[in-house]
């Protein structure tokens, strides 16, 4: 049985930073491009696809009837803009509006009961994890849905990064409270000693129940692999205030790589060679993702990544962004290999990643050269200025994202979905 040791993970960076210098080489052009004609008509259907939702919202459910029929209507309208405006086929649809949301709407609920002082932010963030783990699941053979070790592991990590991430609590109290945090994965019975320890542990609590320790060690090896990529990452930037040097692409590979593999893991409860390795791969290639979407404010911050860096020392983005799409196509080789898993959810997982790459250039457009930016955005279902024209506008209208939040979490207060600890 392969074991996830601190060799094993720094042998896995080894290889992972390999083929991203490996992905310098190349254009980043291996997608379809769109015509100004097809921009307008993708546009046109977002707006379409909004304002249908804004109809939804405006009606208030009086009955349970009336609101399973509110989230139908809202999960409809989802499937007409992912058809229209992405191009999808009627299976990738299915994928999303009848598997991979319904697992962000269970999560949503559950975490809701569970903690009714978690934001919608805190609940994005654990949803999002809680996607890629049942994106994994059909690529290793298992049907998509919500597990307990799943919605545990995906909820970890809003308690333990957001007070990480927070600028007012020193370095020292951050690694204090890591140690206490990486006991209790090494299997420690702590008492809890505040809130968000008591959360945390419960959480811990149903990954062991799904997966008893002395039956799946490779689990809490990889839970404990994540933890150790995090506290090298605060050790480093602590080192960085004191004047020394860190290797930022080694830091978001470990991160980003220890982070999937964990999911990989909870999918059913061990991994061969083949899963490991494309699972570390694909995390490396979300947390580079995330490195340029959070560019800007990592910039602002001090923050320092692959690309905060360039940015820091006045280098345009350009090279790096297309390294980071010649990267993506070999990960998704990677997955192409994998026997399991049907053509179109490869298809739609290349295309997600790929989206959110040209997405992140559009909304960071001042680090990138005009030619660049022209040429990008031929390779968007979207024109970059409606990007970010929307964008605004949705930001301005805080109400309309919490209603329809709220609407896809309304649920009955005796409703089981079999998870609670």
């Amino acid at each position: 049985m392969q074991t996830y040791d601190r060799a094993w993970v720094d042998a896995q960076v080894a290889h992972t930073v390999a083929l991203w210098h490996a992905s310098a080489a190349g254009s980043g052009r291996n997608t379809p491009r769109y015509s100004s004609t097809q921009q307008e008509k993708h546009e046109r259907a977002y707006d379409e696809a909004l304002q249908a939702v804004e109809a939804v919202l405006q009606r208030v459910p009086q009955t349970e009837a009336e609101r399973i029929d509110t989230q139908e209507r809202i999960v409809a309208s989802f499937g007409q803009f992912s058809a229209l405006a992405l191009g999808l086929d009627g299976e990738a649809i299915a994928l999303l509006t009848r598997e991979f949301l319904p697992v962000g709407t269970e999560l949503a609920q559950w975490a809701r009961r569970f903690d009714p002082g978690l934001s919608m932010a805190d609940i994005i963030q654990a949803a999002r994890n809680a996607w890629t783990a049942c994106g994994l699941q059909p690529l290793m053979g298992v049907r998509v849905h919500l597990t307990p070790s799943i919605l545990g592991y995906s909820l970890l990590y809003p308690y333990s990064d957001n007070y990480l991430d927070k600028e007012n609590v020193s370095t020292e109290t951050k690694l204090r409270f890591s140690r206490r945090f990486r006991c209790r994965l090494a299997g420690e019975q702590l008492a809890a000693t505040n809130d968000r320890e008591r959360a945390m542990w419960t959480l811990i609590a149903l990954i062991e129940k799904q997966y008893p320790r002395h039956r799946y060690p490779q689990i809490f090896e990889c839970l404990l692999a994540i933890h150790n990529a995090q506290e090298q990452s605060l050790t480093q930037i602590h080192n960085r205030h004191d004047g020394g040097d860190i290797d930022p692409l080694r830091i978001s590979c470990a991160k980003g790589g220890t982070s999937v593999l964990a999911d990989a893991c909870l999918v059913n409860g061990s991994l061969n060679k083949q899963e490991s390795g494309f699972a570390f791969e694909w995390g490396v290639l979300l947390q580079l993702g995330d490195d340029l979407q959070d560019v800007r404010d990592d910039a602002q911050s001090g923050s320092t990544t692959l690309f905060s860096r360039a940015v820091a020392a006045g280098k345009s983005l350009d090279g790096l962004t297309v390294q980071l799409l010649n990267f993506s196509d070999k990960v998704g080789r990677s997955m192409e290999g994998l026997p399991n898993g049907s053509t179109n959810l490869k298809k739609l997982l290349k295309t997600s990643w790929r989206s959110l790459i040209i997405r992140a250039v559009a909304d960071s457009h001042e680090f990138f050269s005009p030619c660049f930016l022209q040429e990008a955005e031929r390779y968007s279902p979207f024109r970059f200025d409606f990007l970010r024209r929307r964008g605004e506008g949705l930001a301005s209208r805080q109400g309309l994202y919490s209603n329809l939040f709220n609407a896809l979490l309304d649920s009955r207060d005796d409703y089981d979905d079999g998870l609670r600890p």
